[in-house]
């Protein structure tokens, strides 16, 4: 997936109000850019170099410009617009990247549960559904484990909502997936944030124990695109 216009840099002076950040222009002055991006961002902005962003160039919008990489002092990068996960999963389901996620057909944001949920893809293989949950993460907890990635980075009702539905759906004779969906270069494998989220933890373990799968696929990022290349291991 390439980026729609080309990523320019800049020094980050803050994020604040969950959907601004300001950054430091050549010229001195202080530009406020969009974050697209709802949640925690825990420790995306700890150790930064620089932020990525592009110009819409649409003199409509207030802030014309948006968030999209974080580059930090070791030259790892996060993709901290949320929106991308389910394009990025979008476009491997097309191109048929990945076995594990092999399909006849699926559609995208059907409505599902008893809890009035939306299910990111339903896949269809051999007459049987397959619904498949996307998540994004960018949380890497570096003093709990060297390259060790984390799902929730705040707690999430939302989430765990979700793990109720997967699992009723498994329950019913369908089969559902948990899927990660890695937008960090330094993320090397996944686990459920038990010391962030113990309630989603719980409906994780007892998610799993009921027959729904979990699997995480990682993006490989630069400035000019990003995608999904690989999977990494998930640590129950």
């Amino acid at each position: 997936m390439k980026f729609e216009q080309p990523l320019q840099s800049a020094p980050l002076i803050k994020r604040y109000k969950r959907f601004l950040t300001d950054i430091a222009m050549p010229d001195g002055q202080v530009m406020t850019i969009h974050c697209p991006n709802t949640g925690s961002m825990r420790h995306c902005l700890d150790d930064v170099k620089q932020v990525w962003y592009w110009d819409s160039h649409n003199p409509k919008r207030k802030y014309p410009c948006t968030l999209e990489l974080v580059e930090t002092n070791d030259g790892e990068l996060i993709g901290v617009n949320t929106g991308r996960a389910n394009a990025l999963v979008k476009e491997a389901l097309m191109a048929g990247r990945f076995d594990v996620l092999e399909h006849d057909d699926f559609k995208a944001e059907v409505k599902y549960g008893s809890e009035n949920s939306r299910i990111d893809f339903l896949l269809t293989k051999d007459d049987r559904s397959i619904y498949v949950e996307v998540k994004s993460v960018t949380l890497l907890e570096s003093d709990l484990g060297s390259g060790r990635g984390y799902f929730p980075d705040a707690v999430s009702s939302r989430g765990t909502k979700h793990l109720r539905e997967l699992t009723a759906q498994v329950q019913q004779g369908d089969r559902a997936i948990l899927l990660f969906c890695v937008q960090h270069t330094g993320i090397e494998t996944v686990s459920v944030a038990e010391h962030i989220d113990p309630t989603y933890t719980q409906a994780f373990q007892e998610a799993i124990g009921a027959g729904v799968e979990v699997m995480a696929l990682s993006a490989s990022i630069d400035s000019q695109q990003i995608e999904l290349t690989r999977q990494l291991e998930v640590i129950l």
